[in-house]
């Protein structure tokens, strides 16, 4: 006898689909915070290392503020791009585990199916061995006893 199919299988492999992508997805904004993040401190860390020329004219002295004036505004720019890109990956891991709790939603359910087929059978063959040795035990020969007085 074949046992009934799990009716919202086919939502599962979807759901399980859509968790991979997200999982996926969670891992590259991850990457991509980490990278913005590193190349912020690079960035702060060079324009530490930054100095003004030992015998600067005043051209010079100009340029090499401008420039690293410049360089200031792009460490800002760059660790403003890294913390957009933080906040973006925890909005992406937060799909990914939202995706997450609908699958193992379905896989409890598919348990929950699986143990209900498993009892039935279980509750079958109790019942079957319950009518064999009923069954026996009605077609022997046996001596009545009857009471009189």
């Amino acid at each position: 006898m074949k046992q009934p199919a799990f009716r919202l299988e086919p939502v599962l492999r979807l759901r399980r689909t859509e968790e991979r992508a997200a999982a996926l997805a969670a891992a590259q904004a991850a990457r991509e915070a980490s990278e913005a993040a590193e190349r912020a401190e690079r960035d702060a860390v060079a324009l530490g290392r930054r100095g003004l020329p030992a015998a600067a004219t005043g051209g010079a002295f100009v340029a090499a503020m401008v420039a690293s004036t410049a360089a200031a505004a792009d460490v800002s720019a760059a660790r403003a791009l890294a913390l957009a890109r933080a906040e973006q990956a925890e909005l992406v891991r937060a799909r990914w585990t939202a995706a997450a709790q609908r699958t193992k939603g379905l896989e409890r359910l598919r348990e929950r199916h699986e143990a209900a087929l498993q009892a039935a059978a279980d509750a079958a063959e109790v019942r079957a061995v319950d009518d064999l040795v009923t069954g026996r035990y009605s077609t022997t020969d046996r001596e009545e006893e009857t009471w009189t007085d």
